[in-house]
């Protein structure tokens, strides 16, 4: 059975303390709906709380490491090495009370991803990745799907703001409708690069996002066997704003529709 090396059980342990405080502001949101004020204000500060939280305890866990934040920009650390983290993907979601969003958090060390997690605490699925060990659920070996067949195929739409115009993006999305079985738009980045890992969809696409949302994703799906790349097909997605993932065959189908 797979253990958790020092990094990751530090990432699981400051993700859980974070993610204890938005599952209590989630279930503050349904009420905020019928406010004058709104629940965007709310998330926002939900938001920032749990991105706190993260830095604090991986701070005092590792004082030497900087951070890559959402919300607090770029701090340089001691070491090359540092902490990248969306302490809430899929706000749109949490906004309206869905339950499917994630806390997620890669390391970086020397310019490369070595570790990464992301937790859907709603749900309790709980992904990491070690450079190296594999992917998992839990304990869980996680391997992309097997599908050979674009008929077959299940497709993750990214719904971040195209990087392209607009009327090429929904080009784009007219042709994988009719090249693949079906296409899904969940609203959370991080959490559909983690399924991509899992084999829930079979590829998917993604434009106009940031490094904190992909950065866990890049090795989840790698260490699960699968691929990710630019749509350039460029190995180097952490410094894009654009990805293509997952089994090497549905990866190249669907790379052929977006590049």
């Amino acid at each position: 059975m797979a253990r958790y090396s020092a990094n990751v059980n530090v990432m699981i342990k400051a993700i859980e303390k974070a993610a204890r405080n938005l599952v209590r502001d989630f279930g503050e949101v349904e009420q905020l709906q019928i406010s004058v004020k709104g629940p965007s204000d709310f998330v926002t500060a939900a938001d920032k709380r749990a991105e706190s939280i993260l830095q604090e305890e991986l701070s005092h866990a590792r004082p030497g490491f900087g951070f890559l934040m959402e919300e607090g920009g770029e701090i340089k650390g001691r070491e090359n090495a540092r902490w990248i983290i969306d302490p809430l993907d899929g706000t749109a979601n949490f906004i309206k009370g869905i339950p499917y969003w994630c806390t997620t958090v890669a390391l970086e060390q020397d310019g490369e991803i070595t570790a990464g997690v992301t937790y859907n605490p709603i749900s309790d699925e709980l992904f990491w990745a070690e450079k190296g060990v594999g992917a998992y659920k839990r304990f869980q070996r996680l391997r992309v799907s097997g599908t050979k067949d674009a008929k077959l195929a299940t497709i993750g739409v990214g719904d971040n703001m195209p990087a392209t115009p607009i009327e090429n993006y929904y080009g784009k999305l007219e042709k994988i409708e009719a090249r693949f079985a079906k296409s899904r738009n969940f609203g959370a980045s991080a959490l559909d690069l983690a399924y991509v890992a899992a084999g829930q969809f079979d590829a998917y696409w993604c434009q106009g996002f940031q490094p904190w949302d992909c950065a866990a994703g890049i090795l989840l799906i790698r260490e699960a066997g699968g691929v990710i790349t630019t749509i350039e097909n460029k190995p180097d997605v952490l410094n894009s704003d654009n990805c293509v993932a997952g089994n090497s065959l549905m990866q190249a189908e669907l790379l052929k529709i977006v590049k």
